[in-house]
């Protein structure tokens, strides 16, 4: 079996499944080596071996960066001396985390539910406008997966619907493969939602109001202000995670069913009823966020190999949420699965902040979408997203028409 999770050339049609079945069966934990000089790292896949490393910042730090490639010598993330969130371990980002964490608890999510309802309603009734007067076509990513995280980040952080769809493209380029775009393209799109983030930061200080934006640059950690670059790495961190898990589990959870009319079926059954455990099934099923890189704070044992000091550790939850020793028929789509403890979202500290309003965005948009429309077909093929870190189709053209009433 070759094994290459680099390239992403095996990410072209989704996740290597084939290659996460091999390496959980016969190197759980197996090393990887990087081309063009890179320090390898070791590739983590059963589900007891992630949830482990990732709940361990003593053992595995975040930091220098999460992502397998290392920044440039002493340049940390690429930001001079400031770190992303992403990038810290406790305490430094328990302290960061308290800033937002607030706005993003069970309760607050809850609160903001009737406006993402009717943001849903929205964006179904202008699919339905558009796909009408084109015969029923459309890009469900572009016009329904993306859109909904786009709008909710932006409300969020006090900023126009329109620029919300505007960030979300440039999250896009931030997350495609170095190599499947023009040479310093990344890096220009970085700049360009820097250049935002400081006119909102002019913007909030002159007319601050009741957003994220505005208490991110009142509040203080451990006894200041953010700086500005501490607040655009904030800014980053929302916009470019805040529609990840969304985005493309709505895209690639409506293809699973699609690939899968008996759920389908047994979904639109009791859709309201069903919905809930149906979400966590197609969370587990495509595991929007391909992987997380962690490092090896000291010499220590894991799963049987001598992992030392400084080596890269990478947990690939779409692995983990395939791993037969925790899930009864993994490789099958079983929207009533119970229990179902996937770790899409991860886990321990790194847990995903946002996860419960990705939760009410989804069960919203997936209501509207599979309570309203109908006959959903396949205009052309799916073209996924070019990235070794995030799974989820770049375009999904579809053919389908309104429910009659």
């Amino acid at each position: 079996m070759k094994i290459d999770l680099l390239s992403p050339d095996s990410f072209a049609a989704g996740q290597p499944h084939d290659q996460y079945r091999w390496l959980r069966e016969h190197a759980p934990v197996r090393w990887h080596d990087e081309p063009g000089g890179g320090a390898g790292f070791w590739a983590v896949t059963r589900h007891a071996d992630v949830w482990a490393v990732d709940r361990d910042f003593q053992g595995f730090s975040s930091g220098p960066t999460i992502l397998i490639p290392d920044p440039p010598e002493g340049q940390g993330q690429g930001f001079g001396p400031y770190k992303m969130m992403l990038m810290m371990d406790p305490p430094e980002h328990t302290a960061f985390r308290k800033l937002i964490r607030s706005e993003f608890t069970l309760p607050a999510a809850r609160l903001r539910s009737d406006r993402i309802a009717a943001l849903a309603r929205q964006i179904v009734d202008a699919v339905i406008a558009r796909s009408s007067a084109s015969g029923g076509e459309c890009d469900f990513v572009a016009e329904v997966a993306g859109e909904m995280p786009s709008f909710v980040i932006a409300e969020l952080m006090g900023l126009p619907l329109e620029d919300g769809r505007e960030l979300y493209k440039l999250t896009e380029i931030i997350h495609t493969a170095p190599e499947a775009l023009p040479p310093g393209a990344g890096g220009a799109a970085v700049a360009k939602m820097f250049e935002y983030g400081t006119g909102v930061i002019a913007e909030k200080r002159a007319r601050p109001g009741d957003d994220l934006a505005s208490k991110l640059l009142a509040c203080e950690v451990e006894g200041r202000r953010l700086e500005d670059m501490e607040f655009l790495l904030f800014f980053l961190l929302l916009v470019d995670a805040g529609g990840d898990t969304t985005r493309n589990l709505l895209s690639g959870g409506l293809l699973a069913l699609m690939e899968h009319p008996d759920q389908m079926a047994w979904l639109m059954a009791d859709l309201p009823g069903r919905l809930p455990s149906a979400r966590e099934e197609l969370l587990r099923w495509t595991s929007p966020v391909i992987y997380m890189r962690r490092t090896a704070r000291r010499d220590l044992e894991l799963a049987g190999q001598q992992v030392r000091e400084g080596d890269k550790v990478v947990m690939y939850f779409g692995a983990a949420n395939r791993d037969p020793a925790v899930f009864e028929n993994p490789e099958t789509l079983d929207l009533a699965r119970d229990p179902n403890p996937h770790i899409a979202f991860g886990t321990g500290p790194h847990g995903c902040l946002g996860q419960h309003i990705a939760r009410i965005e989804i069960d919203a948009m997936l209501a509207e979408v599979l309570g309203r429309m109908t006959g959903f077909e396949l205009a052309a093929p799916p073209e996924w997203l070019p990235s070794n870190f995030i799974s989820g189709p770049k375009t999904m053209p579809l053919r389908l028409r309104p429910r009659e009433a």
